[in-house]
């Protein structure tokens, strides 16, 4: 479990690195920067990932953790796999990879979505996760899906989100909504699989 430990503090320091950064521009403090990044899956995934890493490395420390922080863990796992899945499938051949894979989005999209999959699929096994518990993994997607959604779509002009995703391109976001659910799905099942090796 050492190894683990070790690689959660390296998930959640380097989460909040990245963090830090979205609030900087020009080598200063920009808070309504950092504010439209926290729209962004990718951002809330890793600080979903980020925080419940940290959990586990203290309570790991503390000598046990509890069935529902490990859980937390495997839904920010599951999370950032899907950030992982969609740059590499979706948004690099749309919008090129360069630009997804520099900086801090090197870690984030790409470094520390497998950090977490190495950690909690093969050094976590503290408790046993049977195929229905893992289908939970679908419920970050909805969740996100749903206020996406909601911000891009059915929200008074005023408060309305850019469909900064292209989920509504062509009016077509019921397909956007259910690929994405099934994305979560079928990433819920490798990573089932995966822990089970």
């Amino acid at each position: 479990m050492t190894i683990a430990i070790v690689l959660d503090f390296i998930i959640f320091l380097s989460t909040l690195a990245c963090v830090l950064k979205c609030f900087r521009k020009e080598g200063r403090w920009d808070s309504a920067q950092g504010r439209k990044a926290l729209r962004f899956f990718t951002l809330l995934s890793n600080i979903f990932c980020g925080l419940s890493a940290l959990l586990v490395a203290v309570a790991a420390l503390a000598g046990n953790v509890p069935k529902w922080i490990w859980l937390l863990k495997y839904l920010g796992t599951a999370s950032v796999t899907v950030t992982l899945v969609t740059v590499m499938v979706y948004l690099g051949p749309n919008v090129g990879y360069k630009p997804l894979l520099s900086g801090k989005d090197l870690y984030l999209h790409l470094l520390g979505p497998l950090l977490a999959i190495v950690s909690f699929c093969f050094l976590e096994r503290v408790y046993p996760l049977p195929f229905a518990l893992a289908m939970i993994g679908i419920l970050p997607v909805a969740v996100y899906g749903t206020i996406y959604l909601h911000k891009v779509i059915f929200c008074p002009d005023g408060r309305r989100w850019d469909d900064f995703y292209g989920y509504n391109r062509n009016g077509k976001w019921p397909l956007s909504f259910v690929l994405m659910v099934l994305e979560a799905f079928l990433i819920s099942v490798l990573l089932w699989g995966l822990y089970r090796i």
